[in-house]
């Protein structure tokens, strides 16, 4: 890619992207791709050290570098999460089930792409060469590669049960993640993502409507869809960051990124465990859709749960640590054949194939 001087530049870069992984742009009909801005909650720094004051409209207005590099790094990361999931989900265009799903995809796809162009926007706009440089390498890093930032953007995305389990749990993680950037301290971004926001619910509905359809239609297996449960959430649970995290701390402290619920909010934070807070939210939030989701079970089949926070962390307190689905530790010699037994694997994906070839997998949207 040719090195970025303007936002134009990265507009050609983007169109280099597309073309890269193979994403026509003619599917896409005439979708817009613009920067939009939604409302803030409040003119002023809504918590931290800096609570009362101005937002800031400028990164040359924000006091410090330690604070400007921590902002540029949360655009980053939420922009990188974006062309991931593209890249993730591009190859299931041909395979859709119904016509309403296949425009359902393209239509989050298209969000995907316009999320990263926003964040691209800010980095390219306000943050000078550093921005730019930044801009460039999200269209350069690649989630078939393993090189996405975060780890369930490295994940494969194979066929639709990934697809509807992935838009129901880590599209909800990004709903988390936007809300707490609602509040932040630095205008641009709060107002960028607050737009963000509003698409992002039509791909939590896209993954929870799809879940119901599978369960409605009977014909996938609970014990299968439990392994792709465990699949996604398990990474999901990694999306909020370390325990005790200083970042996370630091991010507060400089009111670039809120809590949840900051808006409602009646205590003080709990500065040092914001990311565990955040993810038990996501946890309880995520274990009454799935009760909702049992109900669509008979009561001779086996239900549906959410995988222990414990279980298959990459980062933490418990990376690495062999925990089962349920939050018991488990002897090391006996983990990989325990996780084999309850991820998706070969087989799992040999019995999909043989159901998706019927095409009633799915109940028909009305």
């Amino acid at each position: 890619m040719k090195k970025i001087s303007t936002f134009d530049d990265w507009i050609d870069c983007f169109h280099e992207w597309q073309k890269d992984i193979g994403y026509d742009p003619a599917l896409l009909g005439d979708y817009k791709f613009e920067a939009k801005h939604g409302e803030l909650h409040s003119s002023e720094i809504e918590f931290g050290d800096f609570r009362g004051r101005a937002k800031w409209e400028r990164v040359e207005q924000i006091p410090n570098q330690s604070i400007r590099d921590a902002l540029l790094n949360l655009i980053v990361y939420q922009g990188d999460t974006e062309f991931a999931s593209v890249e993730q989900q591009k190859n299931l265009l041909d395979t859709a089930p119904t016509e309403y799903d296949r425009k359902a995809l393209i239509r989050v796809n298209s969000d995907e792409m316009r999320h990263g162009w926003q964040m691209c926007y800010l980095l390219v706009q306000y943050f000078g060469d550093s921005g730019k440089l930044e801009a460039q390498k999200l269209l350069e890093r690649r989630a078939n590669q393993g090189s996405r930032l975060l780890g369930s953007f490295n994940q494969p995305v194979n066929n639709w049960l990934d697809f509807f389990t992935y838009t129901q749990f880590v599209d909800r993680d990004g709903k988390f993640q936007l809300t707490m950037l609602t509040h932040s301290s630095f205008a641009p971004l709060a107002q960028s993502v607050a737009a963000m926001l509003k698409e992002e619910f039509f791909h939590m509905f896209t993954g929870n409507t799809g879940l119901t359809r599978i369960l409605k239609s009977g014909k996938i297996p609970t014990p299968i869809i439990q392994k792709y449960f465990n699949k996604w959430l398990s990474t999901a649970y990694d999306l909020f960051g370390t325990d005790h995290s200083s970042s996370a701390q630091w991010a507060y402290v400089w009111g670039l990124k809120g809590r949840y619920d900051e808006h409602e909010a009646k205590d003080d934070a709990d500065k040092g465990r914001l990311n565990e807070l955040s993810r038990v939210q996501y946890f309880n939030e995520c274990q009454r859709l799935v009760d909702e989701l049992n109900k669509l079970i008979p009561k001779d089949q086996p239900k549906l749960g959410i995988p222990d926070l414990k279980f298959r962390r990459a980062i933490g307190d418990y990376a690495g640590k062999p925990y089962s689905v349920e939050g018991k530790l488990l002897a090391e010699e006996e983990h990989a054949k325990y996780l084999a037994e309850v991820l998706p694997g070969p087989e799992d994906e040999r019995i999909l194939g043989e159901i998706f070839r019927e095409k009633d997998w799915v109940v028909q949207m009305n």
